[in-house]
């Protein structure tokens, strides 16, 4: 398939969200697709594309439903198992796991989507502060919870920025990690990089690239239909079909997990040194090629 090597499977990863270990027990059908990320750059909105461009344009999809998280460790793997494999459409699942902590399938399409660091803490931020006690109880409180509890954030998304910088994606997991592995593979043929900030600037050229990756031809009679259903308005409106478990972890619901789809809100806030810090660190942890693409989407 490539001259380059297939990524294997070398570690577990468990905490308060993963249990890693579903994809050993995972069975690949040939057309999947795996929709990978960190989180909070735009996974939603990759979802919804796809399941646009599956279901041609249709209405009142329930996305998250469809393409669950799948090593979120709640609910159980053995149920969460049961039902991807009940499915009867092209799945599309969803990932926040770096690659060697997957197993790798060399038929599956996996999808990976970054976006610039501060973006994805800023939103990540806001997903963390809005939280209610449903969330906690579940991160915390559930059965097979490795490692230390998930505890409220601090009043400042300043204080939060440097926790997660300083301490390598404290209270969530490692972004560096993350963007390297899938960085490292980015030439294999059944792996697509996409970016929040290209899919900002021209989503029709994008989904139309995306789905010719994804070998789904695109109903152009419905083409407009797919477009609106993926504008940020339309979901926002309808944030409950495509929001795990309909918002019911957030206050204020569903449309708190989709909050602003916008980049750039630390520049105001930031300082020159911080934001170098933040750029000085990018390069070292990723290398100069993937932190100018990690910021800015160009390859």
């Amino acid at each position: 398939m490539s001259s380059h090597p297939v990524p294997r499977k070398i570690r577990e990863i468990h905490n308060h969200h993963f249990d890693s270990t579903i994809w050993n027990d995972f069975e690949f059908r040939d057309d999947d697709i795996i929709i990978a990320t960190y989180g909070k750059a735009g996974t939603t909105w990759v979802q919804q594309i796809i399941a646009q461009l599956l279901f041609d344009g249709a209405e009142n999809l329930e996305t998250a439903e469809m393409s669950p998280w799948m090593d979120l460790r709640f609910p159980p793997k053995e149920i969460k198992l049961s039902a991807v494999a009940a499915q009867k459409h092209r799945r599309f699942l969803k990932t926040h796991l770096p690659v060697d902590a997957l197993v790798f399938s060399q038929q599956a399409k996996y999808v990976y989507i970054a976006r610039d660091g501060r973006d994805v803490l800023w939103s990540l931020y806001n997903h963390h502060a809005k939280a209610n006690e449903a969330w906690y109880e579940a991160l915390n409180d559930t059965p097979g919870r490795v490692g230390p509890p998930m505890e409220k954030p601090p009043e400042s998304v300043t204080q939060y920025y440097h926790d997660w910088l300083d301490q390598d994606g404290y209270p969530f997991w490692s972004m560096w990690e993350n963007v390297r592995s899938w960085w490292a593979i980015r030439d294999l043929p059944n792996v697509y990089l996409l970016h929040f900030a290209n899919l900002k600037s021209d989503m029709p050229a994008e989904i139309r690239r995306l789905a010719e990756f994804l070998d789904i031809p695109i109903n152009e009679d419905k083409w407009d239909d797919i477009l609106l259903h993926c504008s940020f308005d339309y979901m926002k409106a309808n944030a409950s079909r495509s929001v795990p478990l309909g918002g019911a972890f957030w206050d204020g619901g569903a449309k708190t997990f989709i909050h602003k789809g916008t980049n750039g809100r630390w520049r105001d806030v930031l300082s020159k040194d911080e934001i170098l810090q933040y750029e000085l660190r990018a390069a070292q942890e990723l290398g100069k090629d993937c932190a100018h693409w990690l910021e800015t989407g160009e390859n």
